[in-house]
C-alpha cells in the first residue's frame, strides 16, 4: 500500500477538515440534548434526582458536546492517510471519537456518587457544602497552573493517533489513552460542576471553550492561565457569596408546575 505523506500545514488540515467536521457535527448534535436537559432541568445540587443510567448518559452526551469539537487534530491522525481514501478513514475516525468518551464515561461514574454525597451534604450541612464547593474551585484554578496540568496539556495537542493506523481495533484503542490523558488534562474543570451544578448550561459553555482554546489555539498555556485566574477569582467571589455555586448552596425558590 503506497503511504501518501502529508507535507505542509495547510495540506493536513485540507485533509483533516472533513473528519473534524464531522466530529463537530456529532458535538453539535449532543449540545442540543445537553441544552434542552440543562433547560429542563436547570442548576442544582447534587444528582438532581437523576437515576444512575440517566445520570451517566445525560454525561457522556455532555463530553461528546464538549470535547469532540475539540478533538479534530488527534482524530484524524498524524500526517498521512496510509493510501485510504477518506471515506475509508472515516469508521477510524468514528471509533477514535468512541474510545475517546470511554475514558470520560468512566469519570462520569466515579462522578455520580460524588454528587450524590455532595447533594445529601447540602441538605444536612449547608456551610460545610459552601465551602467544599468553594475549594473545589479553588483546587480547579490552582491545578491550571501546575506541572501536571501542563504535562498532560502537551500530550493533549499531541497527534496521538497515528494515520493509517489499519484496524478499527487500533483506532478506538488510540482514542481510549487520548481519552485518558485529556481526563488528566481537565479532570479539574469538570470537578468545577459540582460546586456550579452538573446541569449549568452557562459552565458548560465555559468550559467547553477552555478545552477548545487549550487543544486548538496557538497559545494554551495563556488559554488555561486565563481559564485558572477566573476560577481563582470565582471561588474568592462565592467565599463571599454563596449563590454564585448553585450546585452547592440551597434552592429556596419553589420547583415550577
Amino acid at each position: 500500500m503506497t503511504e501518501h505523506t502529508i507535507g505542509t500545514q495547510e495540506e493536513w488540515l485540507r485533509v483533516a477538515a472533513p473528519f473534524w467536521l464531522v466530529l463537530a457535527l456529532i458535538g453539535g448534535l449532543a449540545w442540543v440534548v445537553a441544552a434542552a436537559e440543562a433547560w429542563d432541568m436547570g442548576a442544582g445540587p447534587g444528582t438532581m434526582g437523576m437515576t444512575f443510567p440517566f445520570f451517566l448518559g445525560t454525561w457522556v452526551s455532555m463530553m461528546a458536546a464538549m470535547m469532540l469539537p475539540a478533538i479534530g487534530p488527534q482524530a484524524a491522525g498524524g500526517r498521512s492517510l496510509g493510501g485510504r481514501t477518506a471515506a475509508g478513514r472515516l469508521p477510524g475516525v468514528l471509533a477514535f471519537g468512541a474510545g475517546f468518551l470511554l475514558p470520560w464515561a468512566a469519570y462520569g461514574a466515579v462522578a455520580f456518587p460524588v454528587f450524590s454525597g455532595v447533594g445529601s451534604l447540602v441538605e444536612s450541612s449547608p456551610e460545610a457544602a459552601r465551602w467544599l464547593g468553594v475549594g473545589i474551585v479553588l483546587v480547579a484554578g490552582l491545578y491550571q497552573f501546575a506541572p501536571a496540568k501542563r504535562r498532560a496539556l502537551e500530550h493533549c495537542r499531541m497527534a496521538l493517533h497515528a494515520g493509517g493506523a489499519g484496524s478499527l481495533t487500533g483506532d478506538l484503542r488510540a482514542g481510549i489513552v487520548d481519552g485518558a490523558i485529556c481526563v488528566g488534562c481537565c479532570w479539574a474543570l469538570m470537578a468545577t460542576l459540582i460546586s456550579v451544578g452538573v446541569m449549568n448550561l452557562t459552565a458548560m459553555v465555559g468550559i467547553a471553550a477552555v478545552i477548545f482554546g487549550e487543544k486548538v489555539l496557538p497559545r494554551p498555556r495563556l488559554v488555561g492561565g486565563i481559564a485558572g485566574a477566573a476560577l481563582l477569582v470565582l471561588a474568592l467571589a462565592a467565599a463571599l457569596d454563596p449563590s454564585l455555586l448553585a450546585g452547592v448552596a440551597m434552592d429556596e425558590t419553589p420547583m415550577p408546575m
